[in-house]
């Protein structure tokens, strides 16, 4: 089956890559020339674990090619997937890539009497593709839907494990407007098996953003439950956990074994959610809501609670010395194996501390180049190699749980000088961190 792609961001790319793996032909279109040269030499321009192999797999195997030319890709291929960005303003998703993307397919369909269809990968609120997008294209082109057709097919990966999610989902949502999308849809899915719902294009954009702000509202609620068990003391948030998980409904018995689902990480408490996803999904979905009529209450306070927890770490740094003003902050990016800083709550509590008059030393594997790019303060320096800087930093922050912070547990016991360690990802228990000062979200011992 012959695939075009527009827009080579983290969707696209992983998409278009990973469909080419599985013997369909591909095609990326991207504006910029740097990215679309990048990609043909078989270097992706993002970090996504594994991509940078599956790409140069497809390439030798002449399934995959990236290309400035949109009208190259349309007459090449038999469905397009829209994946451009559309980012955040003011609550609000920015449609007007999409818009411009369809303007320009909706000419092509004018001057041409092939059939395509269309289908929508990037995040879009419900009616989007069926209303927005279909009376973008069947206005440009002077054609009603039947001579093109729409989809709309939503995204589930998480950013680091992109890749796996790609390639071994656990359902896939495929909307349509159209007998002959659902055809293709199907077509392009085969060789995937696994559980496949179709439905309408409103009902597949629902899903998402109701997917999204389910897992945030298990977040939110869990940080505010937590902050409860550390103003009333004495309680280890982590127990509560444990005691609630343990609920056959959460964690069912099955052949008298407990089954552990990954949904009970979720219930981890922290500095809240990041992240190119659910900030934006709960806030556009909001503002869908009280747009037409309807009070968001539940919404409104998943995101104010997110909002207000990491000034939790303020309140951690206030139990001690003012003249102690200097910080190591481990971790940049919103979860590890990404370099994405969007949304980040460690990058949310560097910008609170700077603000404090704090001076940092703010170190990640592969984070630092993007957030020198949205940072700049003469207070602050980046240094990839964090371990030198234990000894020299009377406190030490966990923003991000790289797995090679890990490694702080047997630094600190060779550590004569007492250190404040506050973990805002609970890399660690209490009890591992001895001779120091141990704080995290959740837990009021010191």
């Amino acid at each position: 089956m012959k695939i075009g792609v527009v827009g080579t961001g983290y969707v696209g790319l992983v998409s278009g890559v990973c469909l080419a793996s599985k013997g369909h032909e591909v095609i990326c279109v991207d504006l910029r020339k740097d990215i679309v040269k990048k990609l043909n030499s078989g270097i992706p321009h993002i970090f996504e674990r594994d991509l940078d192999e599956l790409l140069k797999n497809v390439i030798n195997k002449n399934l995959f090619e990236a290309t400035n030319d949109l009208i190259y890709a349309l007459n090449s291929s038999d469905i397009i997937l829209l994946a451009v960005g559309t980012p955040s303003e003011n609550g609000k998703i920015d449609l007007s890539q999409i818009k411009k993307a369809s303007q320009e397919i909706g000419e092509y369909i004018r001057d041409n009497d092939k059939f395509i269809s269309i289908v929508v990968k990037s995040t879009v609120v419900p009616s989007t593709t069926d209303s927005f997008v279909k009376n973008i294209i069947e206005t440009t082109s002077k054609k009603k839907l039947g001579k093109f057709g729409i989809g709309m097919n939503p995204e589930f990966l998480r950013e680091g494990d992109a890749v796996k999610d790609f390639m071994y989902p656990d359902r896939i949502v495929m909307g349509f407007e159209d007998d002959k999308t659902k055809l293709l849809l199907e077509e392009m899915y085969k060789p995937w098996k696994c559980d496949k719902l179709l439905v309408n294009s409103r009902t597949a954009e629902m899903i998402k953003y109701s997917n999204n702000t389910m897992l945030a509202c298990l977040i939110s609620m869990n940080n505010e439950l937590s902050n409860l068990a550390s103003k009333i003391g004495g309680i280890d948030y982590l127990d509560v956990i444990e005691g609630v998980s343990l609920d056959k409904r959460w964690s069912p018995i099955i052949d008298k074994k407990r089954i552990k689902p990954s949904i009970i990480s979720y219930f981890t408490p922290g500095a809240g959610f990041g992240g190119s996803c659910f900030p934006k999904d709960v806030q556009a979905i909001r503002t869908q809501g009280e747009t037409i009529g309807i009070d968001m209450q539940m919404t409104n306070s998943i995101l104010s609670v997110n909002d207000n927890q990491p000034k939790q770490v303020l309140q951690m740094l206030s139990k001690f010395s003012k003249s102690n003003k200097k910080v190591l902050l481990l971790g940049l990016s919103f979860k590890p194996e990404t370099d994405d800083i969007r949304e980040s709550s460690s990058i949310k509590i560097l910008k609170l501390i700077l603000l404090e008059g704090y001076k940092v030393i703010a170190s990640d594997p592969i984070a630092i180049e993007n957030t020198k790019k949205e940072i700049n303060h003469s207070d602050l320096r980046f240094d990839s190699s964090w371990k030198k800087e234990i000894e020299l930093n009377d406190i030490i922050i966990i923003g991000t749980n790289w797995i090679e912070y890990k490694s702080l547990k047997k630094i600190l016991q060779k550590t004569s000088k007492k250190k404040v360690v506050i973990d805002c990802k609970r890399l660690f228990k209490s009890s591992e961190i001895v001779g120091h000062k141990y704080l995290t979200f959740g837990e009021s011992k010191l």
